[in-house]
């Protein structure tokens, strides 16, 4: 059987970081999952306002082949606003842009009441968008998404990793599945009938982590326990997302025992022959946000999100993340 990566399947993440490093070098203001802009308004605290954009990526192929885009929406809010959360900001204010070849009334709506159900899940407000219509711009029936979320931190409250020591406890929230990404690769493994019967799990929307994040912050605002680093697993997966947070000399150690892993993780691994090292920097393996705390935040912690679970810790070491 041939073995399957996200390489052969058409992504390159090593030359996307290398892009990533040539824009930070021109724009040093880049950087984190927001970027963050201060607000100093005479006689006010000072702010920082939060701002992110994203689109959903070949999920969309999924659901052209399958025809069914109501929840494609919800992913396109999700991929942003659970970056604008993880420096700390609250999601205020949302925006899309609909392109398609050919604009077909009933799947718009489909995909706008998608996009409403993610700004209800992200408690922000969808302000307004673009909707482009450009015959022979895309095939017949497709379509893209884009989004722009705009949030609001005090100064003291940003989130971005630098107080992260060894010793320190890492969380995991569970992910719904796959997410919004590595599906150039799944797209791969499921083709056909297979596609029809994998269907809804490949298609189930992003989970969306604005509210166990407010209700944290807010847990751990007494006795100054604080949310040390926030980070929203995507593309690159736990390997690539969670040294954006973490400072140098500090390594993250996760204990894949520790959570559940979704079986349609299982099956890609099985079915394409991708080694696991491959899975664990392409998926989220089944968490989608991972906070770092003190140990002694964790009852606070656990009462605020019974469903979060000790994955891992932090140690001295090399800028890196390691499974065992």
């Amino acid at each position: 059987m041939p073995t399957l990566t996200y390489r052969k399947s058409g992504v390159n993440i090593d030359l996307a970081d290398k892009l990533v490093d040539h824009i930070q070098a021109k724009a040093p203001a880049i950087g984190g999952f927001a970027g963050l802009f201060p607000l100093d308004l005479p006689g006010a605290e000072p702010y920082e306002l939060v701002a992110c954009t994203d689109g959903v990526g070949t999920k969309l192929k999924l659901a052209f082949a399958l025809d069914k885009h109501d929840t494609i929406g919800v992913d396109l809010v999700a991929m942003s606003v659970n970056d604008l959360v993880c420096c700390g900001a609250k999601p205020l204010i949302f925006l899309d842009y609909y392109a398609t070849g050919k604009l077909k009334l009933a799947t718009s709506k489909k995909i706008i009441a998608g996009i409403m159900e993610g700004c209800r899940q992200g408690r922000c407000v969808l302000l307004g968008g673009e909707t482009a219509e450009m015959p022979g711009m895309y095939p017949k029936n497709e379509y893209d998404l884009a989004g722009f979320a705009v949030g609001l931190v005090k100064r003291s409250e940003v989130i971005d990793g630098s107080k992260i020591y060894p010793g320190d406890l890492i969380l995991g929230l569970p992910s719904s599945g796959l997410h919004s990404n590595g599906y150039s690769l799944a797209r791969q493994v499921f083709k056909g009938k297979e596609l029809k019967k994998w269907g809804k799990a490949l298609l189930t929307p992003t989970r969306i982590y604005v509210d166990e994040v407010m209700r944290l912050k807010a847990a751990l605002a007494k006795d100054e326990q604080i949310i040390l680093g926030l980070s929203h697993i995507t593309g690159g997966g736990l390997v690539e997302n969670v040294p954006r947070i973490l400072p140098r000399g500090r390594k993250a150690i996760f204990r894949k025992d520790a959570w559940r892993q979704l079986p349609i993780f299982g099956e890609i691994q099985r079915r394409g022959n991708v080694p696991e090292r491959e899975m664990w920097r392409t998926f989220n393996m089944g968490l989608g946000l991972v906070i770092v705390i003190r140990p002694d935040s964790l009852e606070a912690a656990k009462k605020a999100l019974p469903e979060a679970r000790v994955v891992g810790e932090i140690v001295s070491g090399k800028h890196e993340v390691e499974i065992i």
